[in-house]
């Protein structure tokens, strides 16, 4: 699935579908003096084709991930494979002339279900193209739990890890869900959802800005 959204006026435009259609003409330059997200591709069993959408939030510091498919359950009638769901993000970014960029923090909204003795997991990762470096945040709830969920990982200003200067490298976002049975009844159903059906339920990324040398 490839998404291209592109910032105006304080409002982010999605356009769904492929990015060489035949005889299309190529697509502008984009602008020089705010961030654009120029395409996102989105891909795993948490983000099926059409069930991830992407925004750019009007000030071009921060973008959002709204998810409609995004679900990791055990219990009767469940797959062996709902357990775990994940969704990589590869996102070409592009920020005015002379700067760089780092996610600084990301917010992970949900709802979860967990049964006594079972448990879930939110993981995230996040690094450039053809850079080592990786930022991994991991995040347990227990359970017993049937309520909102909302988790924060913030990378201290010594850890940050910039886009390189003059380069075009994309940022990749790894995300997984993962939901285990644990000693909870063999009857019972968890489950863990990162969702937004109702539109209020979304992942918030923020950037951080510097000059480049």
């Amino acid at each position: 699935m490839v998404l291209r959204l592109l910032a105006a006026t304080g409002v982010a435009t999605s356009l769904f579908g492929s990015s060489a259609f035949g005889g299309s003409p190529p697509p502008p330059p984009p602008p020089t003096d705010r961030i654009v997200i120029d395409s996102v591709v989105a891909n795993g069993s948490g983000c099926p084709a059409g069930t991830a959408a992407v925004a750019v939030s009007p000030d071009g510091t921060a973008f959002t991930v709204t998810y409609s498919n995004y679900l990791a359950q055990v219990g009767p009638g469940t797959s062996p494979t709902d357990f775990q769901k994940n969704c990589q993000l590869s996102l070409s970014v592009h920020v005015p002339g002379g700067l760089t960029y780092a996610v600084v923090s990301a917010d992970y909204r949900g709802f979860a279900s967990l049964a006594p003795g079972a448990s879930g997991t939110q993981r995230a990762g996040y690094h450039f193209q053809g850079d080592p470096r990786t930022t991994n945040a991991t995040h347990q709830f227990k359970g017993g739990f049937n309520n909102d969920w909302e988790t924060t990982d913030t990378v201290p200003a010594p850890a940050l890890v910039f886009a390189p200067c003059g380069e075009e490298r994309n940022l990749t976002i790894d995300t997984e869900l993962q939901v285990d049975a644990g000693t909870s009844s063999p009857s019972a159903t968890s489950f863990m959802e990162m969702d937004s059906t109702d539109g209020t339920i979304k992942t918030a990324y923020h950037l951080a800005l510097r000059q480049c040398p």
